[in-house]
């Protein structure tokens, strides 16, 4: 172990013994909300803890997790970047194609459903399964060596005191279900709210700039219609709390493709449609957040428009068509696609607003934030 992995063994077990030092009785975990933040929806099953958290983190950085010890969570959602990875589409820990574009993961705790288009997936604990055990594609590779995975762990002298404080009652706590449960932990401290967006919100009024004002009437407004999807507090309609009930899951068409000239997608894409098979959910994919979206490009469930300026070329478009490759066809036309995606106008003036008010949702603070960094480079 070299110096410096021994000292974030030496900080994180320092950590965790003076939390559990501090007394049997559990005391209720103590959010650090960004203003006007509602408390995030927890299971029942998996109450907060500073040390699942603790535990989450060194996990989430933990290239050990992955079947053949070559990718970590973080591999694909880097800090800098907003927790997404500046590529179109990731690879799998052996290589493998994944056809859906790394998202990015500020405020995730509310998110009403995980990944871009699996109406079943509710909770980051149900999500977390998919990287860690699916297998088409295949992401971290877990399940085929999940016992060798486990075993990297309980060999390790920092996850036994880790998981050991982190779920006390347990006398083997080393075990799948624990690391979801930390994992998830750990997301939901990923709140991002001190962008000059959410400043303006609270009431300094010098927060914008000119442009972004300008930029945010525009989105809101009825031309451009960008809060139709892009609403409440994350500027997407996928949001959930403690205090607010699951709603109806909403998934959107927005004409990327139209590859038949009846609306349907790329075959290893097609949206809702993959679990539900019915022929109207063909190419729904679920709204974006889109705090800190300068960081996450490129843009779409498969990362297929490579810049802001691009997406508003495709949404003034009402849509997009697709002249060459295996996917030729005009999205414009799609009878599939939402009519709220219709051609408009901007002016040179009006485009560079409205991405000075997408700029205005970077949150500098999260991504330099020491609390959700590599713990190992400490």
């Amino acid at each position: 172990m070299n110096s410096r992995a021994l000292l974030s063994w030496s900080t994180a077990v320092l950590s965790v013994l003076l939390l559990t030092a501090c007394g049997e009785e559990k005391k209720p975990y103590a959010w650090q909300l960004p203003p006007g933040f509602p408390e995030p929806f927890v299971p029942a099953d998996n109450p907060m803890s500073e040390e699942k958290v603790v535990l989450g983190r060194f996990l989430f950085y933990d290239e050990r997790l992955s079947g053949n010890g070559t990718m970590a969570c973080a591999s694909c959602h880097e800090q800098q970047r907003a927790f997404s990875d500046a590529k179109a589409t990731p690879s799998g820990s052996t290589g493998h194609a994944v056809p859906r574009n790394s998202p990015g993961l500020a405020n995730v705790a509310y998110l009403a459903t995980y990944t871009w288009a699996n109406p079943v997936l509710d909770t980051l604990e149900k999500q977390a399964l998919v990287p860690l055990f699916a297998e088409t594609p295949l992401e971290l590779g877990m399940g085929t060596r999940l016992d060798e995975v486990l075993q990297r762990l309980r060999e390790d002298p920092l996850y036994l005191e880790l998981f050991r404080a982190a779920f006390p009652d347990q006398k083997e706590p080393i075990h799948e279900d624990n690391v979801v449960k930390a994992l998830a932990s750990f997301q939901r401290t990923m709140l991002s709210g001190n962008s000059p967006y959410d400043r303006y919100l609270q009431g300094d009024i010098t927060a914008l700039s000119p442009a972004a004002k300008r930029g945010m009437e525009l989105f809101f407004g009825e031309r451009a219609e960008c809060y139709h999807c892009h609403s409440g507090p994350h500027l997407t309609n996928s949001f959930r709390s403690k205090d607010t009930k699951l709603s109806e899951r909403d998934f959107q068409n927005t004409g990327l493709y139209n590859v038949d000239g009846l609306g349907a997608y790329p075959l290893n894409n097609t949206g809702l449609f993959e679990f539900t098979n019915n022929p109207k959910d063909m190419g729904r994919f679920r709204v974006p957040p889109l705090r800190n979206v300068t960081l996450t490009a490129p843009y779409m469930h498969d990362g297929s428009i490579a810049t802001l300026e691009q997406v508003l070329d495709f949404y003034t478009a009402g849509g997009r068509e697709v002249t060459s490759g295996p996917y030729v066809g005009d999205g414009r036309m799609s009878p599939l696609k939402n009519p709220l995606v219709r051609p408009f106008e901007l002016s040179a003036q009006e485009r560079a607003d409205l991405i000075a008010f997408l700029e205005s949702l970077t949150d500098q603070d999260f991504v330099k934030d020491a609390r959700l960094s590599n713990p190992f480079d400490e």
